[in-house]
């Protein structure tokens, strides 16, 4: 019996996804599919599941790996100071919006304790104040919406509707639960995620470069991590869901390969994570909770805390979107079942929730699943902004960047020159977007905004004066720097200093050479360079919805041929086959008139 059980999970968990896409349901998240189906196959109704030792233990390693994934998708650049741009910055938005979310909780919670409906009202602040990130990151995703404020907002929101319930969940637990420890305990576990962190930051580089099919230690690694912060949480008396998520949190900061987080993902999503929500659907007893009214006529009650939790949220995101995408946002962090799951089972272990209460909290949960992402689809209205061209600073104005920069600025670039030259600013003011600077002095490059941008071409003819300006911007950490150094003598160590550091320096004399030998060796790709029609481009793939992709299965691959790709510091020769990674430089050949919207979906960051 029960091997027939786990034949039956592993089977719905293999037909459901398909079933999903043969109906076309997209709305519905897959998990809340698993805990339905799970429902039908469970004690609630045909009784096929039953839940044994093997599939108890494989539930209980799936709610783990799933809140590791959880951990792993939290993006830390977002809590960094934003630009000033005139609005208020997503990481102050959503640090706003979920204090108002844990007080409308916290409200809520009070108002059942006030009608005898549920009395522990701690308690029921952390589940009202949970946020599902999984299916938020799903969302979101799915209408490429990562890379923009709006995204940012959503995935602040949920992550910490992911964090904060999981902490005040361990010290609840630590407090009102039989353990003796003190819950000062709980520093521990993070002090060994930041000594883990600090042991394995160096060595995961040495990992990447020894590892092979038959080790796959960053693999290897991850699971180190899990179960060793795992074992210390329960070891200090917090709940192991807590040593998961730090734990994903230290890998997500190791900066794993992109290929490592896949691979984590497919064994995560591919087996245990369906597991733990298809059994959880089967312990849940339907018969028994429509048997008790008070659990039947909890539901709606609860449904309407998870929502009224949320509420405060809409006139906040007014203050920075659109009132429609304001209540889109509202619908979509009111979803929550991730985090609900194991908080009931803790509750269930301090006895602060019968079987009947969990019964009802976990149905709740699902309708929000169900309804929530319809109706964030229902109302979220893209906003009309123009693709983000890419911003190029020339810091140098003169016969050789003006032409450049007359020419970029009628594509996909954004142009500013810079120049400290009086003469050079009156010159070519009118030709182009020049700048006069008051000096070379970082606090005057800074004032004219000149490191504001993606790359910065240094282009005087004074080496000495580009190597300066290009320390200056290394200190400033400016993403690209492309300096001009024409003299390259042996005893000066500048050009290779600057190299070393990232710089990509250049002088005309070894362009020429380059330029002449293609005229010789490859006379046509020359003269594709020259075309205004066709030309050779360069792209990053920053979007996720492309990795994975087998270059065959592109949808404009009929419009371009893809000659290499560069990736990890190397030139592939790509085949049909060959997958799309994030981060891959595509090089390849097509017509001008194209290159926009390729650009425009390969580069928007997801």
């Amino acid at each position: 019996m029960e091997s027939f059980s786990l034949e039956i999970v592993l089977f719905a968990a293999l037909v459901i996804p398909l079933a999903m896409a043969k109906l076309r349901i997209t709305s519905t998240p897959t998990a809340v599919a698993e805990i339905v189906v799970g429902i039908v196959l469970g004690q609630s109704l045909l009784g096929w599941v039953t839940p044994t030792t093997t599939l108890t233990q494989l539930r209980q390693l799936g709610v783990i790996v799933l809140i590791f994934l959880s951990g792993m998708e939290i993006d830390f650049s977002l809590f960094k100071p934003a630009k000033r741009d005139g609005h208020i910055g997503p990481a102050k938005l959503a640090m706003l919006g979920y204090a108002a979310v844990l007080a409308a909780s916290a409200a809520f919670a009070w108002l059942l304790a006030t009608l005898g409906l549920y009395t522990h009202i701690g308690f029921a602040t952390i589940i009202f104040s949970t946020v599902a990130l999984g299916v938020v990151i799903a969302a979101l995703k799915e209408k490429e919406l990562l890379s923009k404020p709006f995204g940012q907002t959503m995935l602040l929101l949920a992550a910490l509707g992911e964090v904060v319930p999981l902490i005040a969940l361990t010290v609840y637990a630590s407090l009102n639960g039989s353990a003796t420890r003190s819950v000062w305990w709980l520093l521990v576990i993070f002090l060994a995620a930041i000594v883990l962190l600090l042991r394995f930051r160096r060595p995961y580089q040495f990992f990447a470069k020894i590892d092979k099919s038959t080790t796959q230690l960053d693999i290897r690694l991850a699971f180190f991590l899990i179960i060793t912060l795992v074992t210390i949480a329960e070891s200090v008396g917090a709940e192991n869901i807590l040593g998961a998520f730090l734990a994903g949190m230290v890998m997500k900061l190791l900066r794993p390969r992109e290929e490592t987080q896949d691979k984590l993902t497919s064994l995560g999503y591919g087996f245990f994570i369906p597991i733990f929500f298809i059994m959880t659907g089967a312990n849940i007893d339907l018969k028994a909770l429509l048997k008790d009214p008070q659990s039947l006529a909890l539901i709606p009650v609860l449904l309407v805390g998870f929502l009224a939790a949320k509420l405060l949220l809409w006139p906040l995101l007014r203050l920075r979107f659109r009132q429609t995408n304001a209540i889109a946002g509202t619908f979509l962090i009111s979803t929550t079942i991730t985090l609900v799951i194991p908080t009931l089972t803790v509750g269930r272990s301090l006895g602060i929730v019968s079987t009947q209460q969990s019964g009802a909290f976990t149905l709740a949960a699902i309708i929000t699943c169900i309804t929530c992402p319809i109706l964030f689809n229902r109302f979220y209205r893209a906003e009309k902004e123009d693709f983000k061209k890419t911003r190029v600073h020339f810091i140098g104005t003169n016969l050789l960047t003006v032409p450049i920069a007359q020419q970029l600025s009628r594509g996909l670039y954004d142009i500013t020159l810079y120049t400290d030259d009086p003469e050079k600013f009156a010159t070519y003011n009118s030709e182009a977007n020049v700048v006069k600077l008051a000096g070379l002095d970082r606090a005057d490059l800074e004032a004219a905004q000149a490191f504001d941008c993606d790359i910065l071409m240094l282009a005087y003819f004074d080496h000495d004066k580009n190597y300066q300006l290009a320390r200056t911007a290394i200190a400033a950490k400016v993403p690209r720097i492309i300096a001009r150094f024409e003299a390259k003598n042996v005893e000066n160590a500048q050009y290779d200093e600057l190299a070393a550091a990232g710089v990509e320096v250049y002088n005309t004399f070894e362009a020429n050479i380059s330029m002449l030998r293609s005229l010789i060796e490859t006379p046509s790709t020359l003269k594709m360079l020259e075309d205004t029609t066709a030309g050779i481009f360069e792209i990053t793939v920053r979007n996720r919805r492309f990795t994975g992709l087998e270059v065959k299965n592109l949808p404009f691959i009929d419009a371009i041929t893809i000659s290499q790709i560069y990736r990890d510091h190397a030139f592939i020769a790509p085949h049909g086959d060959t997958q799309i990674h994030l981060g891959d430089h595509i090089i390849f050949s097509g017509d001008k008139a194209a290159i926009a919207d390729i650009r425009r979906q390969l580069e928007l960051a997801n």
